[in-house]
């Protein structure tokens, strides 16, 4: 478990992460979500005690990141957006190097290595030099070198960046298959990359955190309304005069189209739409005039992403603690 407690990190006047809290629990694979420059990769650093923080504390199953570094740090591992590989040795010679750095013993060190090599697939290119390799090898290797030592967690920060859609598919299965093992911590710009493989999202906007969920929760408690369009054979006065009375609406606006026909769309308060596109059938069929097409949308996650990384968005629970 990790625990972040009214963290804050300043550079001069500039504040890069403002007292932010929040709960990593064991078994997940989390989503810290964020647009650039929002304060992700400066959380991630002083996490992994890479950074010092100007206040707060970060603790690693009740080790201090600072005061206990040694044993916090041993339940880490840890993939920088820039990965610190040796361009002129081989993965195997790489990871000889990290694995003794991190104190593994020699029976310890081969066993390892046969594994990571394994669940990150670059046996085949053990022994070639990594800076003949592809982008994606070498984001393979990177992560390799995090799982060796065999952490309880994995923290990997923007792990897809800069990779073509093929190995950007490859990596986010990789993470997934990490996440059956580990705690997964991963932080990307990149809505889809959190939502296609994360359980929970922490979402980050100028140092502050702003929700903390999983994807379907965060979508049902933004959503709030849903939108329904419809496409009816009727003047748009009428279609105005025959919806205005439905219960739930809360906005509507029609326009003319070819043919006698119009496009209505309707703002509601209901969460699903369902009972306003009944009423709205009804009061079409009533009338003779029918419904050609009719659809609703909800506040999808990418709206909600844009909702709260706008710059009046509120911070979560005001600075308070979020349990993820």
């Amino acid at each position: 478990m990790i625990e972040v407690s009214h963290l804050t990190k300043r550079y001069g006047a500039h504040l890069a992460v403002s007292d932010l809290s929040f709960n990593i629990e064991d078994g997940q694979i989390y989503g810290f979500l964020g647009p650039n420059g929002a304060g992700k990769s400066t959380t991630m650093n002083i996490m992994t005690g890479c950074l010092a923080a100007s206040s707060g504390e970060v603790r690693i199953d009740g080790h201090d990141i600072f005061e206990e570094s040694g044993a916090a740090k041993r339940l880490l591992g840890y993939l920088p957006e820039q990965p610190p590989l040796y361009m002129d040795r081989t993965p195997r010679e790489y990871l000889t190097f990290v694995g003794r750095a991190k104190g593994l013993s020699r029976a310890q060190l081969a066993e390892q290595m046969e594994r990571v090599m394994s669940v990150t697939q670059i046996g085949d290119v053990a022994d070639r030099l990594i800076k003949n390799l592809s982008k994606g090898y070498r984001q393979r290797v990177g992560i390799a070198q995090a799982l060796l030592g065999d952490p309880k967690i994995i923290i990997l920060d923007e792990p897809t960046v800069g990779l073509d859609p093929k190995q950007i598919i490859e990596i986010r299965d990789l993470i997934k298959d990490l996440g059956r093992e580990h705690t997964v911590i991963l932080s990307s710009h990149i809505l889809s990359e959190v939502q296609a493989v994360c359980q929970t999202i922490l979402i980050i906007s100028k140092g502050r955190l702003v929700a903390c969920d999983t994807p379907e929760n965060l979508e049902r408690l933004f959503a709030g309304s849903t939108t329904v369009e419809l496409t009816a054979e009727a003047p748009a006065d009428e279609a105005t005069r025959l919806l205005s009375p439905l219960a739930h609406i809360t906005g509507l606006r029609s326009e003319p189209l070819e043919g006698g026909r119009c496009r209505v769309t309707l703002d509601t308060d209901s969460p699903d739409g369902d009972e306003v596109c009944r009423e709205a059938f009804f009061a079409f069929s009533r009338a003779g005039k029918p419904i050609l097409r009719m659809i609703t949308a909800r506040a999808s996650l990418e709206d909600i992403f844009i909702e709260l990384t706008s710059s009046d968005a509120p911070a979560a629970a005001d600075g308070e603690e979020a349990q993820a």
